[in-house]
């Protein structure tokens, strides 16, 4: 009996010590390049994660690549995995992509969620597709359930790569969605594709009337602008100004003022160069295409973006964070506007810890998280700066 005494005592003190260990908040400095640095605190780890976006009331969702759509608590720790989530079959880039909400979640409880469907007849081929459904959890489970595809690239291609597949919701109500080029290049200008292009749609999928192409095809009015490669971020500013980053091909990554029916030039020109080696022309050789607010040589491979719009961190409000991939950052870019509306935009600091940043998102509290990339990548919420 003494014996089962001491065992019990032993485990009940050993599980203790497990729980404080694991609610013992682990912290990591985000050295900055002009000498300052951040604190931020892991708050979870998943395998491959790619997207995230946050509730109403505080809970968040995180999308792995390889298929689990996650709910975390208010704490932003798992809570449990959503289930009937679309099956994906992960290869090179694509998988699970992204997650956003309706406008009006509070009400309706509709969330989007891109993914990469291939070809039933020939899996070599594949692309992009958009589902909206409805979001249902109880204390002890989440759903989706009423779920429809609203959006298709199209055509299908072969390859797995340049999905981009990037939502946001327009402060007057439009979807828009970013689309890769497939690693293609001449889908980008091909009007008859919607690769290489970004897309507004109706939250139901339909295309608005007054889109710059209504009219020209059902694939060519999705159109708003075209000539992009591979747009990973895409945001809408306090003005309503939309903001959307992308890869280039060998460096000159853009970030770009997206303006109704403009070209933006890829492959015919870019502010980097093929990897094969063969230069490709810069922007301003042919003004006819709308050059870049901000490029950057060398790249930074920008993935994840928000404009930030809280005052927890006042300095920052109305700045861009961009996560870096292979700069293995998170970047800050400060933009400005003069009186005749000219933009500035200027990288002002990055900050580095020695990870992947593959997304970042802001909770309506004004707290910033990113979503460190690959197996076993953090989330982590940023406390303050020094």
């Amino acid at each position: 009996m003494r014996q089962k005494i001491i065992f019990l005592i032993t485990m009940i003190a050993t599980s203790f010590t497990t729980l404080a260990q694991s609610d013992s908040p682990t912290q990591v400095q985000l050295q900055g390049s002009e000498g300052t640095s951040l604190v931020g605190e892991v708050k979870a780890s998943f395998g491959q994660p790619w997207a995230m976006t946050f509730l109403p009331d505080g809970h968040s969702l995180v999308t792995e690549k390889t298929g689990t759509l996650w709910l975390l608590d208010k704490n932003q720790q798992k809570r449990f995995s959503v289930s009937n989530v679309p099956e994906v079959d992960a290869r090179g880039q694509g998988g699970l992509g992204d997650v956003i909400i309706h406008p009006e979640f509070a009400t309706n409880n509709t969330v989007y969620v891109s993914y990469i469907e291939r070809d039933p007849q020939d899996d070599a081929y594949s692309g992009a597709v958009i589902e909206r459904a409805k979001l249902n959890f109880t204390d002890s489970s989440a759903s989706l359930a009423e779920r429809e595809i609203i959006w298709r690239q199209s055509p299908k291609m072969t390859g797995n790569g340049h999905y981009s597949h990037r939502m946001a919701f327009s402060p007057d109500g439009y979807l828009f969605v970013t689309s890769g080029d497939r690693q293609k290049f001449t889908p980008a200008q091909n009007m008859a594709m919607n690769l290489g292009k970004i897309l507004r749609l109706n939250a139901d999928g339909s295309v608005p009337e007054d889109n710059p192409f209504y009219g020209n095809g059902a694939v060519t009015e999705q159109i708003w602008t075209l000539g992009h490669r591979n747009p990973l971020g895409i945001d809408f500013d306090e003005r309503g100004t939309l903001w959307s980053h992308e890869m280039g091909p060998r460096h000159g990554d853009e970030l770009n003022i997206i303006e109704r029916g403009r070209n933006y030039g890829y492959p015919m020109v870019s502010q980097g160069d093929h990897y094969s080696g063969v230069t490709i022309p810069n922007h301003e050789d042919y003004p006819v295409f709308k050059a870049p607010e901000l490029a950057w040589i060398p790249a930074i491979s920008p993935a994840g973006f928000i404009i930030y719009k809280g005052d927890l961190f006042s300095d920052w409000t109305g700045n861009g964070f961009i996560g870096g991939l292979s700069s293995k950052a998170l970047v800050r870019v400060a933009f400005n506007q003069n009186e005749e509306g000219e933009w500035d935009a200027k990288e002002a600091e990055r900050y580095e810890w020695g990870k992947r940043v593959r997304e970042v998102e802001q909770d309506s509290k004004g707290n910033i998280y990113v979503l460190e990339d690959k197996e076993g990548g953090r989330l982590i919420k940023i406390l303050q700066s020094n």
